[in-house]
């Protein structure tokens, strides 16, 4: 069933493919972003999410100045897509990477369940597993990585991220609604697989993101599986592709990598170590978009 969404951030990297995905599956798509998405049939509002104002309004707008023409007045979205965020540490100080990434989701979940939205879909990330931006060289506390993990970030860009999930999980229990988060990968777009030859040589300089990734096509399958499934209330989702960034089996990549990291359970040969075992099983996830495709 196709939907009407209103997508949050679709101008950014990982919107630029997600939202072409979601498209071809006929949904019908919002962008609210500060910079304009150059798709066909893609409608920007110039919208400052930290603003709740500005959200109330632009979810309750119409998709494009199309629909002036049926004579039907605006309506809240079917589901929201929130992807919007200052994307990283080191783009503005700390404080107002937090502020900006709390309080803009704060103000779109806020938004969309007032207005009587029950699905929504928000990015958290792989760096709420604590490593990635943190300082110094830091251990994971065992493999694989799964969405039972004690995460402890050290940064303010994960920390905001452990933030949204908590208020996710909160508003989806106050109003009965179904709200996933995403902990996404470092998401890789098409031409970003000429990076991985310089990955593989290098080992340690992947450890950062537990030698996993999404692509972004492979992403945009995921946030519609998310669309589809209904009745799940809150959860969590590492949203990653299947397979480790290595061309070794995974635990004999891990001894020698990581040998201070436990490995808890048997791992798939080559699986990747934050492991997307959950969103396959719970949401028939499959992917299209192996980098051994691409990279020779």
């Amino acid at each position: 069933m196709t939907k009407r969404i209103v997508f949050t951030g679709g101008s950014g990297k990982a919107g630029r493919d997600v939202i072409p995905y979601l498209l071809d599956r006929g949904h019908d798509v919002l962008n609210l972003d500060l910079v304009a998405l150059d798709h066909p049939g893609v409608n920007t509002l110039i919208t400052d999410l930290t603003d709740s104002g500005q959200v109330f309004n632009a979810m309750s707008m119409h998709f494009g100045m199309d629909r002036y023409e049926d004579g039907k007045l605006p309506e809240a979205p079917d589901a929201v897509v929130h992807f919007a965020a200052i994307p990283r540490v080191m783009i503005t100080p700390d404080n107002v990477t937090y502020q900006t990434n709390v309080i803009s989701t704060y103000n779109v979940i806020e938004a969309a369940m007032k207005l009587g939205v029950r699905k929504v879909i928000i990015a958290s990330s792989e760096t709420t597993y604590g490593v990635c931006f943190a300082e110094g060289d830091r251990d994971f506390h065992a493999f694989p990585l799964e969405e039972d993990y004690d995460v402890d970030p050290l940064d303010s860009y994960g920390l905001s991220k452990v933030c949204n999930e908590k208020t996710a999980r909160a508003f989806a229990l106050r109003f009965g609604a179904d709200i996933y988060a995403l902990r996404i990968g470092n998401v890789i777009s098409p031409d970003d697989y000429a990076k991985f030859p310089a990955f593989l040589a290098d080992p340690p300089s992947r450890k950062r993101n537990a030698w996993s990734y999404i692509d972004a096509r492979d992403l945009g399958q995921i946030v519609d599986l998310c669309l589809k499934k209904d009745g799940l209330g809150f959860e969590v989702f590492n949203a990653t592709n299947d397979t480790i960034t290595a061309n070794e089996k995974t635990v004999d990549f891990l001894k020698k990598y990581a040998p201070n990291t436990p490995i808890t359970r048997e791992m798939g040969d080559y699986e990747a170590p934050l492991s997307n075992r959950k969103i396959r099983e719970v949401l028939g996830f499959e992917e299209q978009h192996d980098w051994r495709k691409y990279v020779k």
